[in-house]
């Protein structure tokens, strides 16, 4: 859709509306978080622990990159981790977005403070700059000039030989957004306009296909942003740019219903599909919304578990084959259901069918909510489901990962969905203790409850005047039977009932109350490719057990770039109880335990010869220990075969795994920037969900080699000719050829060189040829000796 003629800008400048989302007659109304207060319970428990870690942040050290670039003094040193290896400033973009849902959910003025002072510093960085920029990436204004000028040089997490510039700016694109909308900042406003127009500029002398070049490398919602700028701005031209920060190769194989996500980094995609959405809301491009929504189904209905999560070291797994999910340490992405639910918000404001609350709920209660510590608030990267393994916790001074970004949010906004409206009937989403300021109408909702401990809620209508409005009353799909309705304790008769929602329209008096019974059950839940894995649930709720506390490596997680990962020994799967039973018969092994709310004592379970039972509670409640989220299940009659079958099929990569000092999967983003990846002409792909990289230059890792004596590569061959060198420290220890007449998969163990066993960490360089690429090497190790 080109909007370049002046017809054309007057029918969008029509369509747009005074606020940020443009309305029509069957879309909700969410309401500002301003006028939501969460009200006692585990929500407003979890906000009040990010208040915490938000004033816990210093400034100063956020705010070093951008004084930094902008060639202005600095006051204090910069964050370490992610914040002085490259991703320099990110981590100040998503504190600019926590600050303000904090400060619209709680009306802190320390958090006012803290805001106005991000701004005030970082308007004097844009005015230092001179051209509308803001950012930390380090030596950014070189690699932006080559950029103007059309030289780009992208991979899938580099640009210019910078970690991720695009996606890093882009949080600060979003801190200025947010603090607009949430605080109504008019100088966030003309900062973020600034900026954008920086951007136009950017890319103006660039091709079409120079600029889809560009967008191979991770870029965040950049194109949300500058959609969000055209509604802001109402004028068309941004709206040009979002569309131009569209990336063609995952559009467009959407728009034709084709998922090829698989093996795709995961929250490098979804940010995208954000921007989707948006320009399409904007421009009413059906095409594009249709598109959208397949994304979510694709992703929610057959890549996500139980808690709502997806992906498996941050990729995409095969819809059909959730086995290396339930193998890896590095399982869901907090930030990945971070940006999930930021998609089903704008998808259900439009369409109000089940599946995007039910999901929402799903995700918050037993992700989101679960990813915070319930005492010092450290918050979660991957939340794995393999049996029997633990979570890591950043702190406040060391951790600047991702998912500490997209945290501090998180927990800073769980208002925004709880209720929703239209101009005369009001929808309840959430069944969350809150207190509801429907200023249109002169209504003060008051919503009341145990939940999910006890299966009610209730609503007190708080008003100086009787009003009549229609209630909307949601029906979660967990639900045991039909929820009944109560009245000022008389039994109301249900009349009007969809499979989504009750509706109760009514002239309301002050002091109204009104209860919802919300009968809940056990329910068990198949991974989705249809394994032999399961989970429990009760209600919105998955149920988990504690299994351990022995060996919770970096517990609380250090600065160092792999800290996010729980690096503690693995439990072997042969030691995890076995489910034993019909599924169908899983619930009837499960009973309550009568003086503990949401526990239940399971039974049915095998380890061995061993039977044993164990005592499961809300996931979201398990912390400092290992844990079972997810069973192994098996027939009596299959029992031993499936024990047999779990003990050979991982008694040699747990061999391997107990010797491993580090290792680096190739073509994987996050483990090859934590071991600080450099290259010249390589690249990286995937076959059959197998990640690899090839040069016909080089590339080269860092690796931990403490009391390592032999490097360990796995690498693929193929028909062609391969020759790989190997060198260790500069110096070459090994050359691998290879002409296969197929594709295997091979192994090769290297002694390392003298001298360098006494080393800390050594660089290992995989170069090829240009008539001889190296092979496709799929993962490097330096190994401990196993005698």
């Amino acid at each position: 859709m080109k909007l370049n003629s002046s017809l054309s800008q007057i029918i969008f400048v029509f369509a747009f509306c005074s606020s940020l989302f443009a309305q029509s007659p069957k879309q909700l109304n969410y309401f500002d978080l301003k006028d939501i207060r969460l009200l006692p319970g585990p929500f407003y428990h979890a906000q009040q622990l990010d208040l915490q870690y938000l004033l816990a942040m210093d400034p100063d050290r956020l705010l070093t990159p951008f004084l930094r670039e902008a060639g202005l003094p600095v006051i204090k040193e910069s964050y370490t981790n992610w914040e002085n290896t490259g991703l320099d400033g990110h981590i100040g973009g998503h504190y600019l977005s926590a600050l303000s849902h904090m400060y619209a959910s709680t009306d802190d003025p320390r958090i006012k403070e803290r805001l106005d002072y991000m701004i005030i510093t970082l308007r004097h960085c844009q005015q230092a700059n001179g051209n509308g920029y803001i950012g930390g990436v380090p030596g950014g204004k070189r690699i932006w000039e080559e950029i103007h000028m059309g030289n780009i040089q992208s991979s899938t997490f580099s640009l210019n030989g910078k970690w991720v510039p695009l996606y890093n700016i882009h949080k600060t694109y979003a801190g200025l957004r947010d603090v607009f909308l949430l605080t109504a900042n008019q100088t966030a406003k003309t900062m973020l306009i600034e900026m954008t127009d920086w951007a136009l500029r950017l890319v103006s002398q660039l091709s079409e296909n120079q600029i889809q070049d560009m967008l191979r490398s991770e870029h965040g919602g950049l194109n949300e942003i500058f959609a969000d700028v055209a509604a802001i701005t109402q004028n068309p031209k941004y709206l040009d740019l979002a569309r131009k920060f569209s990336h063609q190769s995952i559009l467009v194989p959407l728009k034709q219903h084709q998922g090829k996500l698989t093996g795709l980094h995961a929250n490098t995609q979804i940010p995208k599909v954000l921007g989707f959405a948006r320009i399409a809301e904007l421009s009413n491009d059906v095409q594009w919304a249709e598109a959208v929504r397949y994304f979510w189904d694709n992703v929610v209905l057959h890549r996500s578990i139980a808690i709502g999560g997806n992906s498996v070291s941050e990729h995409f797994n095969p819809t059909n084959d959730f086995s290396k999910m339930v193998h890896s340490i590095e399982g869901p992405e907090t930030c990945n259901t971070y940006n999930m639910l930021r998609l089903t918000k704008m998808l259900y404001r439009t369409d109000q069918q089940a599946k995007y609350m039910d999901f929402y709920e799903k995700a918050l209660y037993n992700h989101i909510l679960s990813t915070q510590h319930p005492e010092h608030g450290g918050l979660v990267y991957f939340t794995q489901i393999r049996p029997g393994h633990y979570r890591v916790y950043s702190q406040p001074q060391t951790s600047m990962w991702c998912c500490v970004g997209s945290g501090m949010e998180n927990h800073a906004k769980y208002g925004e969905m709880i209720y929703a409206h239209t101009q005369d009937d009001l929808y309840i989403n959430l069944f969350v203790p809150s207190r509801l300021n429907w200023k249109e109408k002169g209504i003060e909702i008051i919503q009341d409850n145990n939940f999910p401990k006890d299966p009610y809620t209730s609503l007190i209508i708080n008003s100086k005047n009787k009003h009549e409005f229609a209630l909307y009353l949601r029906k979660p799909k967990w639900l045991k039977t039909n929820p009944t309705i109560s009245i000022n304790e008389k039994s109301y008769p249900i009349t009007d009932s969809t499979e989504t929602h009750i509706k109760i329209k009514r002239t309301w008096k002050p002091g109204d109350r009104l209860r919802m019974e919300l009968p809940m059950e056990i329910q068990a839940e198949q991974l989705p490719d249809q394994s032999n894995y399961y989970c429990i649930s009760y209600g919105p709720v998955v149920l988990a057990a504690r299994s351990g506390t022995n060996d919770l490596k970096g517990l609380k997680a250090d600065d160092s770039r792999m800290g996010h990962i729980a690096s503690g020994k693995q439990v072997p799967l042969r030691d995890i109880p076995i489910l034993t039973g019909d599924p169908k018969a899983i619930p009837t092994l499960i009973h309550p335990v009568s003086s503990k709310p949401l526990h239940f004592t399971l039974t049915g379970l095998h380890r061995g010869k061993d039977t044993l039972k164990m005592e499961l509670e809300p996931f979201y409640g398990i912390h400092d220990s290992r844990y079972i989220l997810y069973w192994p299940q098996a027939t009596s009659a299959q029992l031993q075969q499936l024990q047999d079958k779990i003990e050979r099929d991982e008694r040699e990569s747990l061999a391997l795994t107990a010797i491993t000092v580090d290792k680096v999967i190739a073509g994987e983003q996050q483990p090859e920037s934590d071991h600080f990846f450099r290259e010249e002409s390589s690249k990286a792909g995937s076959t059959d969900d197998t990640r690899w990289r090839e040069a016909s230059g080089w590339f080269s890792y860092q690796l931990k080699n403490t009391d390592a004596s032999a490097l360990y590569l796995k690498y693929m061959t193929d028909t062609a000719l391969r020759t790989s060198e190997i060198w260790i420290n500069g110096i070459l220890v090994e050359t691998l050829k290879s002409t296969d007449s197929s594709a295997v998969v091979k192994t090769s163990r290297i002694k390392l060189p003298k001298g360098s066993t006494a080393m800390s960490t050594i660089e290992v360089k995989i170069k090829g040829t240009l008539t001889s690429p190296s092979h496709k090497i799929l993962e490097i190790r330096t190994l401990r000796s196993n005698e």
